[in-house]
């Protein structure tokens, strides 16, 4: 996977599957899977303000403000705006119907989905930023 935010979605989309597949044998997974929906969610949000917070504290401190920035910035408001879109239609797609959507969840067993949360997990702010807490 390169990181790039369709192969994200893909693997984030893999992963309900997985865990739409197999709510009948674990109850606690409807729970993973809206959880995992919401934390993705929230996510989106928080980067998207960080990101603007941080641009408009660098307009600031150079005194101009630039067509670049502003480039920057509907661009961070268009990539989130698509991934809002992608957890929301999975939010109000019914369980029935999310299993007719899958894209390859045949493919991904327990294994995978092991392997895809660890992977989404090491995109996390906290999971990238574990060496710095461990050097201090």
């Amino acid at each position: 996977v390169s990181g790039g935010e369709d192969d994200i979605q893909q693997l984030q989309k893999a992963l309900l599957d997985y865990l739409d597949e197999n709510t009948e044998t674990d109850a606690s997974l409807v729970f993973s899977r809206k959880f995992y929906i919401a934390q993705w969610f929230r996510d989106t949000t928080m980067e998207t303000e960080k990101a603007i917070k941080s641009q408009k504290d660098e307009d600031s401190s150079e005194g101009t403000h630039h067509a670049k920035d502003v480039e920057t910035t509907g661009q961070i408001m268009h990539r989130a705006e698509n991934r809002k879109t992608f957890l929301r239609s999975i939010i109000k797609t019914a369980p029935s119907q999310f299993s007719t959507l899958k894209m390859n969840s045949d493919t991904v067993d327990y294994e995978d989905a092991c392997l895809i949360v660890r992977y989404l997990a090491s995109m996390r702010p906290f999971a990238q930023s574990f060496d710095i807490y461990l050097t201090q």
